[in-house]
Formats: structure tokens, sequence, C-alpha cells
């Protein structure tokens, strides 16, 4: 350990699993409660296409990406708003049809290679410069900044969007930011686990902590929690066996998760053994203008926002 931690390269693919870790899951339990899991993945396919763009202009991969990223989220909500039975149709295109643009562009471009479109399909975190860590970090803090301080309204409009818009909140407005962090997050972890595998580094760890939480903050905070460990420990990993770090920071999520999913069943039989008039503290997210007491009387309800959150 004390020998890999005295490589620069290796303390800066810490850090940016650390930085990833944290930022993944933090958008991708808004994808899930949305039933949105795969939407990471489409938008892996449609930052390609930045990426083919970055190195058709000699310029940083990772911005085009997000630029291009963002681009693709909000042509994706704005499908998704209008509620048209061909929007499926209308995204399958835009996912196909920026993985096809983005590796004709790598193609053409006479600075990068096969192993530069690989370090970015699967990850090549040991090969993070000081500045991709710069901008992991800056994007990282930014999501982070969205995702945690705006909790109250983004789960408002994952639960229930009509009864989030009754209540006064800009629905559209945060649908379209919530998609927009989205796809600055698949561009920030693009480099540590790679375009094709950042949707499952954003839905496992959430998934995986759904199984022994019960709220949306816990299981928000032990998504982060293991979505860092398994970063860490994958990366730490890889290097050990000289393998890949991207997949082995996914299948070491799917291990976790498989653990989790084992022991939940004795937790919740032991759960509903608990008196019967004791509700479940799920209502720790109030929507603004919600008073302690309504909050109180939700909490004792019993498991409305629980049974959303726990599928």
């Amino acid at each position: 350990m004390t020998e890999m931690l005295s490589y620069d390269f290796m303390q800066r693919a810490l850090l940016a699993a650390i930085l990833v870790g944290v930022t993944a899951p933090a958008v991708g339990i808004y994808l899930v409660q949305r039933r949105q899991a795969l939407l990471g993945d489409g938008m892996g396919h449609v930052a390609m296409t930045g990426v083919g763009l970055g190195f058709i202009f000699q310029t940083s991969p990772v911005w085009m990406a997000v630029l291009v990223c963002v681009l693709g989220a909000v042509v994706m909500e704005l499908v998704r708003s209008r509620g048209n039975q061909r929007g499926d149709i209308a995204l399958a295109m835009l996912f196909y049809g920026g993985m096809a643009c983005g590796k004709l562009l790598v193609s053409l471009s006479a600075e990068a290679g096969s192993g530069s479109l690989e370090s970015y399909l699967w990850g090549s975190i040991l090969t993070v410069a000081p500045a991709d860590l710069l901008t992991i970090a800056i994007l990282g803090a930014v999501v982070i900044a969205v995702t945690v301080g705006l909790r109250r309204q983004l789960f408002a409009i994952c639960q229930d969007e009509e009864f989030a818009r009754v209540t006064g909140l800009p629905v559209r407005l945060l649908n379209l930011l919530l998609a927009v962090m989205a796809a600055v997050t698949v561009t920030v972890a693009m480099r540590v686990v790679g375009l094709l595998l950042v949707s499952a580094l954003m839905v496992v760890p959430v998934v995986a902590a759904q199984q022994l939480t019960r709220s949306f903050a816990a299981t928000q905070a032990a998504a982060i929690a293991l979505g860092v460990v398994v970063s860490l420990a994958g990366v730490t990993g890889s290097y050990q066996a000289d393998v890949p770090s991207g997949p082995a920071i996914v299948l070491l999520a799917v291990v976790v998760f498989a653990l989790f999913s084992a022991v939940s069943g004795p937790l919740a039989r032991r759960r509903h053994r608990a008196p019967a008039d004791r509700g479940p503290e799920v209502c720790d997210v109030r929507l603004p203008g919600q008073g302690a007491a309504d909050a109180n009387a939700c909490a004792q309800s019993g498991p409305t926002s629980g049974a959303g959150l726990a599928q």
C-alpha cells in the first residue's frame, strides 16, 4: 500500500475514484426513483460524440463530452416531458446515433488510436492527468451541490410531479436540471469506469443501499458511502491484480449488492415483528412550506414513500 501511494498517478487515481464514488450515486438515486436507471447508459452513448469532437478539434474530450452530453440530456428531457408514444424511438435514435457518430469522428482523427478510444469506453483511471483531476473535481462539486442542496425539491418531482407542481415547485426546470446533472456525472465518471459502465456506478450502489435502509436520506448517504468504498477498493485491487479498474469497480459493486440482498430478508422479518403502532420514519424529506407537524404526521402514516424507494 505504501509503495502504491508513492506514485503520483496512483494518488490521482484514488482521488478521482473518491470524487466519482460520491458523485455517481448522488445523482443515481433520483434516476432509480424515477425508474430511469438506464438513462446514464444512454447518455454515455451520446457522450461518445463529444469525445470524438474533442479528438477532431484537438481540445479536451472531457469538456467537449460535457457540452454534447448536456445538449443530449436537454433533448431527452423534452422528449420525455411531451409523453409522445414515439419518444422511445426518438431516444433510441439519439443513443445509437451518438455512439456511431463518436466512433466515426474518432476514426477520422489523426491524434487518436484504438487505445485512446478504449480508455474512454472502459475507463483508464491510471492515466488521469492533473488537468483531468481538476475537471472531475470542479464538475463533481457542482453535481454534489445541486443534488444535495436541492434534495427536497428533486425528491418531490421524482415521487409525484403533479403534487410537486401543486406545491409551486418549478417542475420543468427541476427536471431539466436533474437531466443535466446526470449528463455531467456521465462525463465525470467516464475516465474512471468508462462510458459503457458509468450507469452501473450510478445505480448499483443505490439499489444495494436500498436493501438495508428505509428512508431517502439514509439511502442517499449509504449509497454515496458504498460508491466511495467500491471505487477505492476497485482501484486498489486493479492495481494489485493488473486488471482494468472500471470493470473491477462495477463487479465489486455487484458483489456488495448480492451480499446486501442476502441479509436484507432477515432484517425485513425483524422489522415486521416491530410494534404495529410504530410507523416507519420515511418522510425525512420535507417539502418547501411543509410544517413540522405535517412531517410528523406523515412519518406515522405508513410506508408510502418508503415503498416507492424500496422498489
